[in-house]
């Protein structure tokens, strides 16, 4: 890789650190019971892309859980309870039905500290940690949400690692516990770098990942974030539907001022206040899925800082946000880069989720849920986050030209973020109709490897239904084109796939 193109990639990830990471600081607030579902004076808002919202009558029974959408049941609200926002009374899910494993995992001793795992990464990677925390005015706070930027400068790739905040593991001089206290235990017992430095620790013990920069945030400035950069144009492959407040200035402690909101699906262009309700939302969801979620809003920030004029706004995002941002980045550090324009695709970031069957739902002895990690399982997952993928240089090479043969708005763009999720490059064009009942991939390269269309079709669960035509053309500008049929259904879910 030019060196350029090296220093384009660096930049361009530090130039929207300070965005991205308030991203994470999308903690869902404390949500206690609803009233009945048929007492309450709220309205579904469906939105779909390039539409505005569409208010229907309310439908208690919109969601349908899924393998990765756990439902979160909270105590019946008392009289002397601050009301909060609302959620449907909908049985628990257990994650050990929703995630078998041929063996079920073994009680562990609670005083046995586990083994720390060899160090991962080297010299060759810069690593930030980002923070998002529920701190608020004079309460304590945990760092609810955790994403792990992996860089190779050289190479021009990147890893995101969302780590969930209830993983049960070891945190250095307190023993075992949820990772997400591990910040606020730094802060308060003195630890060396404070929280930060504790947290770092826990880190490179538990998943033998080092940390050069952590990036800490609330939530609040957010939207002010993403409204700087114009907004961002988010893939909402599929669906989701949670309580949103109906406007940001209203009391969310007050229930009436909440309602069900439904996003996609489609090409969504998100303001501050949407891209934060998305990502931050997890009452019809769970914590695995918000992951998903808030990796496709910070590959969409990601994307729409390339494509706009953000050097420039680097002082300016800095200045706005530095008392909203905790971080070791300054402002030099982000400017040293300015002189070299950033032009990089979503085919050079990786994406991986700590989530079943890395870890299993476990109760501590003390009574507390967590999540368990298969040690083994995970420590493989980390070994293929931060190795170099010789197999994402090959794929960024492969250029598909994707095509929307139907008459559904916006499936091309989903399926080319799709294939960016899995390393492609991508192109649109205009199909020559807009009929086609099954999608068709058109493969003019020499025959150089057949099974490159397989995993193609694959990736977009395309691979029982599609045509394949193998056209050999030496002059074509594309070695694939994919026109998009009824059969596609942009629903994806990319932590299932390998990479």
């Amino acid at each position: 890789m030019k060196k350029s193109r090296l220093l384009r990639l660096t930049l361009s990830l530090l130039a929207v650190i300070v965005t991205v990471s308030s991203l994470t600081g999308c903690a869902a607030p404390p949500a206690p019971a609803p009233a009945a579902a048929q007492s309450l004076p709220f309205i579904l808002v469906t939105v779909a892309a390039d539409a505005s919202p569409t208010p229907t009558p309310f439908q208690p029974s919109l969601f349908t859980p899924t393998p990765y959408d756990v439902i979160q049941i909270l105590p019946t609200a008392t009289a002397s309870a601050t009301p909060v926002p609302p959620v449907d009374a909908t049985p628990t899910v257990d994650l050990n039905l929703l995630f078998p494993t041929s063996v079920a995992p073994p009680t562990p001793d609670p005083n046995l500290q586990p083994t720390a795992l060899p160090p991962l990464t080297d010299n060759e990677t810069v690593n930030f940690l980002l923070i998002g925390s529920d701190k608020r005015p004079g309460s304590s706070y945990r760092t609810d949400t955790l994403v792990i930027a992996i860089l190779w400068p050289r190479e021009g790739q990147v890893s995101l690692i969302s780590i969930p905040r209830d993983l049960w593991i070891y945190i250095p001089t307190v023993g075992m516990q949820r990772i997400n206290t591990a910040y606020q235990s730094g802060e308060l017992t003195g630890y060396a770098g404070g929280g930060p430095g504790l947290l770092k620790d826990t880190i490179a013990y538990n998943l033998g990942i080092r940390i050069d920069h952590t990036a800490m945030v609330e939530f609040d400035g957010f939207r002010s974030m993403v409204d700087t950069l114009g907004g961002v144009d988010v893939p909402v492959g599929c669906a989701y539907t949670d309580w949103r407040l109906i406007d940001p200035s209203y009391d969310p402690y007050n229930e009436d001022n909440w309602w069900m909101y439904t996003v996609g699906p489609g090409f969504v262009h998100m303001d501050g206040d949407l891209a934060l309700w998305y990502a931050r939302s997890r009452s019809k969801s769970s914590d695995f899925d918000r992951g998903r979620r808030q990796q496709e809003v910070l590959r969409a920030i990601f994307d729409q800082a390339l494509r706009t004029d953000t050097l420039s706004k680097i002082p300016q995002l800095y200045n706005d946000f530095s008392s909203l941002v905790v971080t070791d980045l300054g402002l030099t550090d982000l400017l040293k880069l300015a002189p070299y324009a950033p032009r990089m695709t979503n085919a050079d970031i990786r994406g991986y989720y700590i989530r079943p069957p890395y870890v299993s739902s476990w109760m501590t002895p003390g009574g507390a849920s967590v999540l368990l990690p298969d040690e083994k399982a995970l420590q493989q997952l980390m070994i293929e986050a931060t190795t170099l993928s010789q197999i994402a240089v090959v794929r960024e090479a492969i250029k598909i030209e994707v095509q929307n043969g139907t008459a559904v708005a916006s499936q091309e763009l989903l399926a080319a973020s799709n294939l960016n999720y899995m390393g492609y490059d991508t192109s649109i064009s205009a199909a020559d109709s807009q009929d086609y009942g099954a999608s068709v991939l058109v493969d003019y390269t020499m025959g150089q490897d057949p099974n490159e269309r397989t995993i193609i079709l694959n990736a977009l669960g395309l691979l029982d239904t599609a045509n394949q035509l193998s056209m050999p053309d030496p002059n074509s500008p594309v070695p694939y084109r994919l026109i998009l049929g009824y059969d596609y259904n942009s629903c994806f879910r990319p932590e299932e796939l390998s990479h």
